[in-house]
């Protein structure tokens, strides 16, 4: 889970790392710990964890900053405490049983898109969103002077999840109470209460996003990340211009899928 290598590091005088410091930070290691945590409830810190969530909407720098101290304390950015994920795994689980209540989904119905959600939406995407990602702020943002540093995937796969916690929030909690009587209507207030909604949730990930790669002090250039805002703005102004609604469409392809 380590989202840096440092190759020329060690415990040792000679610079090479110990047989048993090397095998305790391999991201093997790392990944087998962090997992292990997953059915030890009691060692989880919950509280910790709704904090990084607040923050991530009042103040997303300091919840960034404090993986800056986890990297100094634990030697690693990631975190290696599950509760985090254990927590947006419960917020997804509760926004996709009120979408489906909201769209009058039978049973069955809402544990199909539930299902569709959690492993195509949010693991599924994310994953890909990851590797992405990962690519390319190794082969690009790297600085020539720190190639010792790499970005790992398992720091990119977190920076997506900090990023998507705001989204789900804005477009499968916030949302819900305006779906029925205003966002779905076939007025104008309609959409654009619905795709400005859009604009804020998507424009939070690019912004949560980009600061997760800026807290790596080996990357250069990662202002890169936020030209997608100016992308996002066009496509806004084109959607009010034309009267597309996005979160009707987003109702209809998740009726369209449980069927």
């Amino acid at each position: 889970m380590l989202p840096t290598t440092l190759v020329n590091s060690g415990s040792q005088g000679n610079g090479v790392l110990s047989r048993r410091d090397a095998a305790r930070h391999t991201a093997g290691a790392k990944r087998y710990k962090y997992l292990r945590r997953l059915f030890h409830f009691r060692q989880m810190d919950f509280e910790f964890a709704l904090w990084q969530m607040l923050y991530l909407f009042t103040s997303p720098q300091r919840v960034y900053r404090n993986f800056h101290y986890r990297k100094q304390t634990k030697d690693q950015w990631a975190r290696d405490d599950p509760a985090f994920l254990v927590l947006l795994s419960i917020w997804l689980c509760v926004s996709t049983v009120g979408f489906g209540f909201v769209l009058d989904m039978g049973f069955f119905e809402t544990i199909k898109l539930l299902l569709w959600v959690v492993f195509i939406d949010c693991v599924g995407v994310g994953l890909l969103i990851a590797t992405l990602m990962w690519f390319i702020s190794n082969k690009y943002l790297v600085k020539q002077q720190n190639r010792d540093y790499d970005v790992e995937w398992g720091y990119a796969f977190d920076v997506h999840l900090n990023a998507f916690y705001p989204l789900l929030v804005i477009l499968h909690f916030i949302q819900l109470f305006f779906i029925n009587y205003v966002i779905i209507s076939d007025s104008v207030i309609g959409y654009f209460v619905g795709n400005t909604l859009w604009l804020i949730a998507i424009g939070y990930y690019i912004y949560v996003t980009f600061l997760g790669y800026s807290a790596l002090p080996f990357l250069k250039n990662t202002a890169i990340l936020l030209y997608p805002f100016a992308l996002l703005i066009v496509l806004y102004l084109i959607s009010l211009a034309c009267g597309w609604n996005f979160t009707k469409m987003l109702c209809s392809f998740y009726k369209y899928r449980v069927k």
